[in-house]
């Protein structure tokens, strides 16, 4: 069975709802990828060195990330030798299938929850990326699911963040807790986590600073709410989820490694999908941190936050192929 078929078959079982959100939603890396590689096949209908430089280009302006795209040409250059492969056309599911391997992971990418009580997840990020909102549209996800969903507004210095915050709260049709802008994040947190306990709820989602004077203020502020939130609940945060920008590209990839070193986070959540053509940043960022992607941003409805699926994302990316209907 073809790679392509396969592919298919195992996202059958998926909702076709989801496998539209992920085509709509990657419709611009794919229209600019797929044209590019599939005019290069074309004009090149034998695999020689300048096929490969041309490939290598392609990726590296997909945001694939020069280190992923150097391991990936070698990757092909050995598949090609091995199965002896001369037509250009013929490579398209051997590069589906290496990006797949690329992007899969043996890291549980969905949330971790508390087996009782509540769960606290912590957003972290610098300011811009789409925390807020992603958080709304979390809310909303959980809300679905019958959970009671409870939302910390602990970003109190960027102006307009806490009343961002209520319009989502509002929205979804869940409580925020609060205080005055500039006051004391952790504060708040402290005051979310009694407000949950004492109205059962389930899951609480903490907004967080994205911005201070510097980074060390930042990443101190980050320990003072983690300490908080640990002492009150010891197991907690449940989850600390970095919220990147993928319009960004490699800025975005900075942040994680800056984020990821120093405030402990165990997932990502990568926005604006819908909006870029660099949407290969997704496996540049998978390859170069060992931090699972658990959501993707693809759209501006609430329900556009999906679960991260690596057959998905690559069934999306290629759906424009020509390949398919063989």
């Amino acid at each position: 069975m073809s790679f392509f078929k396969k592919l298919k078959e195992s996202i059958s079982g998926k909702t076709e709802a989801v496998t539209t959100k992920f085509k709509e939603g990657l419709s611009k890396t794919r229209d600019m990828f797929v044209e590019r590689v599939e005019d290069l096949m074309f004009r090149h209908k034998k695999i020689d060195e300048e096929f490969y430089e041309e490939l290598e280009e392609i990726l590296i302006g997909a945001d694939v990330g020069v280190n992923t795209v150097m391991k990936l040409i070698d990757e092909l250059r050995t598949e090609v030798k091995k199965r002896k492969i001369e037509d250009a056309a013929e490579l398209k599911p051997v590069l589906s299938e290496k990006l797949v391997g690329l992007l899969k992971s043996d890291a549980d990418n969905s949330l971790k929850m508390a087996e009782e009580g509540v769960t606290v997840i912590l957003f972290v990020g610098v300011n811009g990326v789409g925390k807020t909102t992603s958080i709304g549209k979390l809310a909303h996800r959980y809300k679905q699911e019958g959970k009671k969903v409870m939302l910390a507004a602990g970003d109190t210095f960027r102006a307009g963040a806490i009343e961002q915050l209520e319009v989502w709260g509002q929205r979804v049709g869940v409580d925020v807790i609060r205080q005055q802008a500039g006051s004391d994040p952790a504060a708040v947190m402290f005051d979310a986590i009694q407000a949950a306990k004492t109205r059962g709820v389930d899951v609480l989602l903490c907004d967080t600073a994205g911005r201070l004077q510097n980074k060390v203020n930042l990443m101190e502020e980050l320990n003072k709410i983690y300490r908080v939130i640990k002492r009150e609940i010891p197991d907690a945060p449940h989850e600390v989820l970095l919220v990147l920008d993928a319009t960004t590209g490699q800025n975005a990839l900075s942040q994680a490694k800056l984020f990821g070193e120093k405030t402990g986070v165990t997932g990502l959540i990568l926005t604006k999908l819908d909006g870029t053509a660099k949407g290969g940043i997704v496996i540049a960022i998978r390859q170069e941190l060992d931090i699972p992607v658990k959501f993707v941003g693809l759209g501006e409805k609430m329900d556009d936050m999906q679960v991260f699926d690596s057959e998905q994302f690559v069934n999306a990316l290629f759906s424009g192929m020509k390949v398919e209907e063989e």
